[in-house]
């Protein structure tokens, strides 16, 4: 083995040191924020799914038409959805999902 390879190596080994310590230290740093910002999330999501299908519930949607085209996408959440609203059932008439 030659010198140059022995240099290669330890740069390597002092490169894959500092990756290591960096990926640590934003973990530190992100740890005590990742509870809000999944809670912020959420949030979002919720409200997103209320402005899709809020004209379904007899709130006026001025987008109906343009969220109509997500409906099929959004079933499979449909039911986590309200029932973190405190829906035990569907208040949709015409979606059973549960």
């Amino acid at each position: 083995m030659s010198h140059a390879d022995d240099d290669g190596s330890v740069i390597a080994l002092w490169r894959s040191r500092l990756r290591r310590a960096i990926q640590g230290y934003d973990a530190v740093l992100s740890l005590p924020h990742r509870r809000e910002i999944a809670r912020e999330l959420q949030d979002e999501e919720d409200l997103f799914m209320l402005l899709c299908f809020c004209d379904m519930m007899g709130i006026p949607n001025p987008v109906s038409d343009m969220t109509l085209e997500l409906y099929p996408h959004m079933l499979d959440r449909f039911h986590e959805w309200h029932t973190r609203q405190g829906m035990p059932r569907s208040p949709l008439a015409g979606f059973r999902c549960c």
